[in-house]
């Protein structure tokens, strides 16, 4: 097992080789408005697409926004982007929201600010 708070460490790791089968993606939150929504948008790409070049064949990838301005569809996509910029398939196979302690309102979906997948990369 292996964790780190570093983007550096793990390009390292990239660059020697190294391979996982289970990588957690928990970044704190990348947008505080919506003029930061598409640098957001490059930045969980760009760390989406280095773990999933970090993952086996076959590995899971557990990836999480907890920004409320990410819509979850685009944060998908997103992923999918990152999966297809890496040469790999990605097979979504569980979404996860926050607890329904924190209900999200109709008039302001921002509320739903923790999005997250379970994928398989192929």
């Amino acid at each position: 097992m292996f964790a780190t708070t570093s983007l550096n460490c793990c390009v390292n790791i990239a660059i020697r080789g190294e391979k996982f089968d289970v990588i957690v993606m928990d970044p704190p939150k990348f947008v505080e408005n919506k003029n930061q929504l598409m640098g957001a948008c490059r930045g969980y790409k760009d760390i989406n697409m280095l773990a999933i070049q970090l993952l086996n064949p076959g590995g899971i990838l557990l990836t999480f926004s907890c920004s409320g301005l990410m819509a979850t569809d685009l944060f998908q996509k997103i992923i999918a982007d990152a999966a297809i910029d890496a040469g790999r398939d990605v097979q979504f196979i569980e979404q996860f929201r926050q607890a329904a302690d924190h209900p999200v309102i109709a008039t302001y979906p921002e509320g739903l600010y923790l999005k997250g997948f379970a994928c398989r990369i192929m």
